[in-house]
């Protein structure tokens, strides 16, 4: 492993992807920041929510090296195909990429069960479905479970979780969030596997994208990317979320040219989206932060 240097290992990882994993957190964090007062939350434990930062990024580094170490073996990634070449380039071998999840995947427990030990049992439960899904995301995303996994694993289980870690109870209300903050999330994967239809029936795989086809696909990706704003809209309107929260449908910028650039691809020329996972990872990473600036500023206003 000597021979890598410490860049070439966190690339390995795909870090560009990790607001996926920071976003759930931070914005529960945000919205605990905000309720903490109303709930008579006196004993908020903000340094689980920093532990649970690390653990989440730890896990999707983990999962992001075994998905690709899996994609490799079962020849969906080839020389030919779109997406990271850590293992169809060489620059890695099957065992370090191995060892590199293996490794993540352990420290990301680690944590876990610091995390555990300073909150309570739930944390325990939360983190072993988080590991299910995480071990078996190949075999699911293989047979188009991938997409449901992936909102769970970023939507649900972080919102729940890093609330119960900070106040020591389910705070079901942040569940609200887990819905468009987890969409982005998930058209992270769905314009992946959009793009990747050809290469993937040639792995004899199916993905969610593969069953309902290209076009199908395409509207599914503007659903996914739009759905979160109105949602927002929605939730004010419901009294369920404080008015500044408005202020993320700022990033409704960058999402229009992501809306742009799926409607405008077509399945012989996906040139127009080979980028595109990257913009909605980056698109998930305004619209959580405005998130979060938004609840910040409604906590102290």
């Amino acid at each position: 492993m000597s021979k890598h240097s410490f860049k070439e290992w966190l690339f390995a990882t795909r870090p560009w992807s990790f607001p996926a994993s920071v976003m759930p957190v931070l914005v529960s964090i945000a919205y605990i920041l905000w309720v903490a007062h109303d709930l008579n939350f006196d004993n908020v434990k903000w340094l689980n929510g920093l532990l649970a930062i690390v653990a989440m990024v730890l896990f999707q580094a983990a999962g992001n090296t075994w998905s690709d170490l899996h994609d490799y073996r079962s020849g969906v990634d080839t020389a030919d195909s779109y997406g990271v070449k850590i293992l169809t380039s060489k620059a890695f071998s099957e065992k370090e990429i191995q060892h590199l999840s293996i490794g993540l995947l352990v420290c990301a427990m680690v944590i876990g069960f610091c995390i555990c030990f300073m909150s309570g049992w739930w944390t325990l439960v939360i983190g072993i479905a988080g590991i299910i899904f995480t071990v078996f995301y190949p075999w699911l995303k293989y047979r188009a479970f991938g997409d449901i996994t992936i909102f769970f694993s970023y939507g649900v289980l972080p919102f729940l979780g890093t609330s119960y870690v900070l106040t020591g109870t389910m705070l079901w209300s942040a569940m609200w969030l887990a819905i468009p903050v987890g969409l982005i999330t998930v058209a992270i994967l769905h314009v992946n596997n959009t793009r990747d239809i050809e290469t993937d029936a040639r792995a004899h795989i199916t993905t969610f994208a593969m069953l309902i086809g290209f076009n199908k696909s395409k509207a599914v990706y503007v659903a996914e990317i739009l759905i979160p704003f109105a949602a927002i809209i929605l939730l004010v309107t419901a009294g369920v979320l404080p008015a500044w929260t408005l202020i993320s449908l700022i990033a409704l910028v960058p999402a229009m040219k992501n809306v742009q650039a799926m409607s405008h691809s077509i399945a012989t020329d996906t040139n127009r989206i080979l980028a595109l996972d990257a913009a909605t990872a980056q698109l998930q990473l305004v619209f959580s932060l405005l998130l979060c600036v938004s609840f910040v500023i409604a906590s102290i206003a």
